[in-house]
């Protein structure tokens, strides 16, 4: 089982920003949507390029390479050219700290 990562304070981020971690070897995103905080890997899964640069609308993030959309609270796609969901990971809020887990291998 993979250890939870400290990301950031609570209160750290406003909502619809989000922070860029390592998260055991993979970059993760930690977007704070109103008022919660929700984790997918940062990497569209149409061609590997990153995905947290892209322009956020409402829920969802947009892929600033090709245009494919994902839902930011369950990494699920919604529009091409992406087919296949972004791995999405375990939040906790611990003594008022984000944390995060990879539970891909557990």
């Amino acid at each position: 089982m993979s250890d939870w990562v400290d990301v950031v304070a609570e209160n750290g981020l406003a909502d619809g920003e989000h922070v860029v971690v390592d998260v055991d070897g993979a970059d993760v995103a930690v977007f704070k949507l109103a008022g919660g905080f929700y984790a997918l890997e940062d990497v569209c899964t149409h061609d590997g390029a990153e995905i947290a640069s892209g322009e956020r609308v409402g829920d969802e993030i947009i892929c600033p390479r090709h245009g494919a959309r994902f839902c930011i609270k369950t990494g699920a796609v919604k529009s091409a050219p992406a087919y296949e969901d972004i791995a999405c990971f375990p939040v906790r809020i611990e003594h008022g700290v984000v944390q995060v887990r990879d539970n891909r291998w557990d």
